[in-house]
């Protein structure tokens, strides 16, 4: 039998490679049982090492630019949660001050209030506005309290500070104060400085009193004090009323003009004090009866002139 060309040649590549792989795998056997014995393969691996380092890390910039931005983003979408959760906090803590703050003032308006009424040694009802009407014609407060709790129309309102109002309508449990400053309003006062007796009016403007008819020989200044008088009877009397803010005279040179402020704060009062137990308001006096005084009061000489006719008789 006789070989073709051909299977002559593939018989040698065969053998070719066959021979390769035997010698590869005699040089990888040897280098192992030297690298074993003698370790001098450790700095071959070493450098190969260093030239191969940049390769891995080129290789896994894709994965670690990957994590960093997972990473980032995991990290920021955190910090927005954290940091909404933290405006939340931070609002809910100012509203627990703003209220703790105003539960404060309202315990110092309160304290105001209930030392006025120990200073006072008088019968006093308290109560909490629940409505304020300061419009250009009504000057009005409404209050939690009305007919069924004893309030009673006519009674006088005050806050620590002084005069508020009186109670001009009484529901069952709500009454209308019509305050000092409405335009229909009119209180008897006195000047503490100088005792001048006057009354001042309500007006158009929320928080500010009239007295348009002040005699020009009264000492009046800026700054007075003016107190209620107590005539009439309605308002109890010495209770702060207004502060003087501003005097003129009249055109005619006649009167004085003033304007004066009040003394009790009419558009911040969250509770008041209405005043019990006051005398009736003092009305006209009673007409004399035609009939004369009585006989123990009669004149001496009609007495004597009675007798003498008597015993003449």
């Amino acid at each position: 039998m006789t070989l073709t060309r051909d299977g002559g040649s593939l018989f040698s590549a065969n053998m070719a490679g066959t021979l390769r792989l035997i010698v590869y795998l005699a040089l990888a056997s040897v280098l192992m049982v030297l690298d074993h014995r003698g370790h001098w393969m450790g700095k071959v691996r070493y450098g190969a090492a260093i030239v191969i380092e940049p390769i891995y890390h080129l290789a896994g910039l894709p994965a670690s630019g990957f994590r960093a931005a997972r990473v980032a983003f995991a990290d920021r979408k955190k910090l927005t949660e954290e940091n909404k959760q933290l405006r939340v906090d931070l609002l809910l803590a100012n509203a627990r001050l703003n209220h703790m703050a105003a539960v404060s003032r309202q315990n110092k308006r309160l304290k105001k209030l209930l030392d006025t009424r120990r200073q006072l040694g008088m019968n006093v009802q308290l109560a909490r506005v629940i409505d304020i009407d300061l419009g250009a014609f009504s000057h009005r407060l409404t209050l939690d309290i009305g007919a069924h709790q004893g309030v009673k129309i006519g009674q006088v309102v005050i806050d620590s500070h002084g005069i508020m109002g009186q109670v001009i309508q009484a529901l069952p449990n709500t009454c209308t104060v019509m305050l000092i400053t409405d335009p229909d309003h009119a209180i008897p006062v006195t000047d503490t400085r100088t005792g001048m007796r006057t009354v001042a009016y309500g007006s158009h403007e929320a928080g500010q009193l009239s007295l348009p008819t002040i005699p020009v020989s009264a000492d009046v200044k800026v700054g007075d004090t003016l107190v209620s008088s107590g005539l009439g009877g309605r308002f109890p009397p010495g209770f702060p009323v207004a502060t003087v803010t501003h005097v003129e005279p009249q055109l005619s040179g006649m009167f004085l003009t003033a304007r004066a402020e009040p003394s009790a704060d009419m558009q911040r009062a969250d509770e008041v004090l209405l005043l019990r137990d006051l005398a009736p308001p003092v009305g006209p006096p009673a007409p004399v009866s035609e009939e004369g005084p009585p006989a123990d009061l009669a004149p001496q000489t009609d007495v004597k002139a009675t007798a003498s006719s008597r015993s003449t008789r």
